[in-house]
């Protein structure tokens, strides 16, 4: 895995997570990646939440987001 992500790249990443958090409460549900991403098969979803939701809780924070897409 690479190392964290800083400045510019980081601020991108806020970006876009600010992007999908539809309700601005920090997280990411499942009902906000599928309103942002439509197209987005339940299976890929169901990979998502297992491969990023490290805490079990069904929704992504921000650090578990950011683990996910800084991913080489």
């Amino acid at each position: 895995m690479s190392a964290e992500p800083t400045g510019e790249r980081l601020t991108e990443l806020r970006q876009r997570f600010a992007a999908i958090d539809g309700d601005g409460d920090g997280f990411i549900t499942e009902s906000e990646l599928t309103g942002h991403f439509p197209g987005l098969p339940a299976e890929a979803i169901g990979s998502l939440n297992r491969d990023a939701d490290a805490d079990g809780d069904g929704r992504l924070s921000f650090e578990e987001f950011v683990r996910i897409v800084a991913q080489d």
